[in-house]
């Protein structure tokens, strides 16, 4: 990882200037209005205070209604005795002289109450945090396990993650990025076991990020940005997130987005599950297994095929030349084509699937799994055999625990199928040794994207193509990065002799 230290400085909010305010109440007033540009939802509530005249200022559309009525304005009206910072009974609570700092507090949903001569305003957390329901995610949803998901609120997601890791090491670092839009994100480790250098490269990578606006900030901090393969695990799961803390890695949470960025990552941990570690180790390294062989399949299978009828047609076993050889025999176009214009019209019916509504991308999953593919097959536009290629390959793609990585597999099989065209199965081998060599060759903060195998680290081979039996895993992934590797003795102590 990198030594520079020549951070430059995280410039989000920096088109505001340094001033302070006025002690005039009216002067406040208009020159909060002419900073949020007399909006309509801008609200100024006049009242008296111990004689003296103060103005509440908040943003309507971002606060509790209910609780300034009750807390803070009939407070204020029932104790004019007592100092507003007595009177209010809200616990979050600051003073401010510095006017950037207040409008910055009133579009975060805070109200502010501006006293006349008086040099200092005090800024109140009364912010409307409406969010949906904590429900499990569509797209990782288990058998086993917790039943929640993160939302796009980040107190929320950090409140889920602090009631699984109940330690006071947990650190949670705030980030505030993008010059017009303030966003707020959130660098969560476990400062017992994170390495040091990984933690200072995540925040070094964050604070080159100067733009407008943020909402993802996954492809301004990886490695590469040019690799097919993520190098980032996207997650939605809380306990998923939480044991990658516990392993030693960094999350990134940033406000509005239910998917948590975890790093460092390797190539095997998009194919592993939250049900891998709620499961007995045997079923569990079965489908792992199957995991691995659906990535070759949906990889290299069309590929395969287009090679064998095109250039090894006696490779193919006897008993299976005829049936080929008929399916094929009114068929206009070569292999390529075949299989170009099926997967195009897959990845189309997938992403139509997607933008519809639940009920209507169940029918059109029917419509163009039936439909479509009995048509084609009946027209002679594709062969028998082309179409279960092309399924048993969708299906092996769909079998990615990462829709991501699925995604990735998939658009690899293509320039796969160009060079088997090309070439045959020279172009195959030629194509798969690039991809092989790129994954080598490929890292994530650091760590290799294909460890355990590139490098070779035999005792992390236990939980990534298999696993063993949980009380067997007794050390930390090397991928990690962690500052203790040992994470359990003796687990099983009270067996003798096992």
């Amino acid at each position: 990882m990198s030594g520079n230290n020549n951070n430059p400085v995280n410039r989000s909010g920096s088109h505001m200037g340094h001033k302070n305010i006025s002690i005039k109440l009216e002067e406040n007033i208009d020159n909060v209005k002419k900073s949020l540009l007399h909006s309509s939802d801008l609200i100024v509530r006049n009242l008296e205070f111990a004689n003296r005249k103060i103005g509440i200022v908040f943003i309507d559309t971002l606060i509790k209604g209910e609780v300034l009525e009750s807390q803070i304005i009939q407070q204020i009206i029932q104790n004019p005795k007592k100092t507003i910072e007595e009177t209010v009974s809200i616990k979050d609570i600051k003073t401010s002289s510095s006017f950037d700092e207040i409008v910055v507090a009133l579009v975060k949903g805070n109200a502010v109450i501006f006293t006349d001569n008086e040099g200092t305003a005090i800024i109140l957390n009364i912010a409307l945090l409406e969010g949906r329901s904590i429900e499990q995610p569509d797209t990782e949803q288990v058998l086993r396990g917790a039943q929640d998901g993160f939302i796009e609120t980040l107190e929320t997601n950090i409140n889920l993650l602090r009631r699984r890791i109940n330690n006071p090491n947990l650190v949670v670092k705030y980030v505030t990025l993008g010059r017009e839009s303030d966003t707020s994100l959130a660098i969560v480790y476990v400062d017992s076991i994170a390495n040091d250098d990984l933690v200072k490269e995540v925040e070094r990578r964050i604070s080159y990020i100067d733009v407008d606006y943020v909402s993802n900030i996954e492809e301004y901090i990886e490695d590469n940005s040019f690799s097919p393969f993520p190098q980032m695990l996207t997650t939605s799961r809380p306990d998923r997130v939480s044991a990658n803390l516990m392993d030693g890695r960094v999350a990134i949470i940033t406000d509005g987005s239910p998917s948590v960025l975890v790093m460092p990552i390797t190539f095997f941990s998009f194919y592993q599950t939250t049900d891998d570690y709620n499961s007995r180790w045997m079923m569990v390294s079965f489908f792992r297994l199957m995991r691995m062989l659906s990535f070759i399949i949906s990889i290299s299978l069309p590929a395969l095929y287009i090679a064998l009828v095109s250039y090894h047609f006696e490779i193919i076993p006897i008993e299976l030349v005829s049936n080929v050889k008929s399916s094929l025999e009114y068929i206009p176009f070569p292999p390529l084509i075949e299989a170009l214009s099926m997967q195009i019209t897959l990845e189309l019916l997938r992403e139509s699937a997607i933008r519809l509504p639940s009920p209507i991308s169940q029918t059109l999953g029917v419509v163009g799994g039936l439909v479509i593919g009995t048509a084609v097959v009946e027209a002679n536009l594709i062969s028998n055999t082309m179409l279960v290629v092309i399924s048993i390959t969708a299906i092996s793609s769909f079998a990615a625990p990462d829709s991501e990585m699925g995604t990735s597999v998939r658009l690899l099989g293509f320039p796969l199928m160009f060079a088997a065209a090309t070439i045959g199965l020279i172009g195959i081998v030629f194509g798969l040794m690039i991809i092989l060599i790129h994954l080598c060759k490929l890292e994530s903060f650091g760590t290799p994207y294909f460890a355990p195998l590139a490098p070779l680290r035999r005792k992390d081979l236990k939980d990534t193509i298999y696993r063993v039996p949980m009380w067997k895993m007794t050390d930390r992934p090397r991928s990690a990065l962690p500052k203790k590797l040992r994470s359990a003795k003796n687990p099983r102590g009270w067996k003798q002799n096992e």
